[in-house]
């Protein structure tokens, strides 16, 4: 087992760098900030929230991570958030860190300050989607990030190539005034769209039913607590929706599990930026994810991405259009 190690550390040895990782995830509180992050990006306030710690004691903690190479920030505008830190190609021993991290269950008592943060989070999501009109019109700003036509159509192409023919079932998370709902249905037998804003699910089920799509169900619910056991998916779809979901790594590896095996996963999202209005203006809780944190998200899940395009979009946005397919080992 190798690990991707700088030469020379704080104390001038060659083993300096392991030594400090080693030091850094031998201390459980540490370890449960790793596995906390592995549902999300959060602010010092809110991890010392969830792990019932103060400030001072949590920025210690992260300041020992950072140094470790475990965790970094990301900054939106004047929050700062951490996220845990990618492995390095070559370094497994950062990389099965994580993977026993994940594979532990979280303490009772954190997932359950974990899911307050979530909810609060969401409530802010909710309050956006509850402004809108009885008709689920979305209005001029969310145009202004990323416009569906010019990126729909790529993505159902993508969709295509990786599930030739379609299947029994498609999921959609989050499918908004349901167009894409549409496009599902001509190659999927039953199709099922899952939606928390009671505006936007309207429209989608006007757009069904004007359709004559009889094969298309709507459920009224956030992911994943909405569909915790129905059945396994041929594909699943997240059109431009988990910038809008409080812990959007939880929220893809939800979805990952109701795929078959073989099954394909279609993620068209935005691309990471630092447009701040996004936040009011279109009630987005992220501005956007790194390419390779999101390909993370989706190996961590037992995918394989199959192919990424890139889309530029008006006002210096760019949306990432993946497929990746589920592993027949999990």
């Amino acid at each position: 087992m190798t690990a991707n190690l700088a030469p020379v550390a704080e104390d001038g040895t060659a083993l300096g760098p392991l030594v400090s990782r080693l030091k850094a995830a031998a201390d459980p509180l540490r370890l449960a900030v790793l596995q906390v992050l592995g549902q999300s990006s959060f602010g010092v306030l809110e991890l010392g929230e969830i792990l019932a710690m103060r400030q001072s004691g949590m920025s210690h903690h992260l300041k020992v991570l950072a140094r470790a190479g475990l965790v970094e920030t990301r900054r939106e505008g004047n929050a700062i958030f951490y996220r845990r830190a990618l492995p390095a190609m070559d370094d497994a021993l950062h990389s099965a860190l994580l993977d026993q991290v994940d594979a532990a269950e979280l303490d009772a008592d954190v997932a359950g300050r974990l899911a307050a943060v979530q909810d609060r989070r969401a409530g802010r999501s909710r309050e956006y989607f509850a402004r809108l009109r009885d008709d689920g019109e979305l209005g001029g700003d969310q145009e202004l990030i990323a416009d569906y036509p010019q990126y729909a159509d790529l993505a159902w192409r993508l969709l295509q190539r990786a599930r030739p023919g379609g299947g029994e079932l498609a999921v959609e998370i989050g499918p908004g005034d349901g167009r894409f709902l549409v496009q599902l249905a001509t190659d999927y037998r039953q199709v099922t769209g899952y939606e928390a804003s009671p505006a936007m699910l309207s429209r989608a089920q006007r757009r069904v039913t004007e359709q004559g799509l009889e094969q298309v169900r709507l459920v009224r619910g956030e992911w994943p607590a909405a569909a915790p056991d129905e059945a396994a998916a041929d594909a699943v779809v997240l059109n431009m929706v988990l910038h809008h979901m409080p812990a959007p790594a939880d929220s893809l590896r939800a979805a990952a599990r109701r795929l078959k095996t073989g099954g394909v996963m279609l993620i068209t999202e935005l691309c990471e930026h630092d447009q701040q209005w996004a936040h009011e203006s279109c009630g987005d809780l992220w501005l956007g994810f790194d390419e390779e944190e999101l390909l993370d998200w989706a190996q961590r899940a037992g995918l394989t991405q199959l192919e990424s395009q890139y889309l530029a979009q008006r006002n210096g946005f760019q949306v990432q259009i993946r497929t990746f397919v589920r592993n027949g080992d999990r």
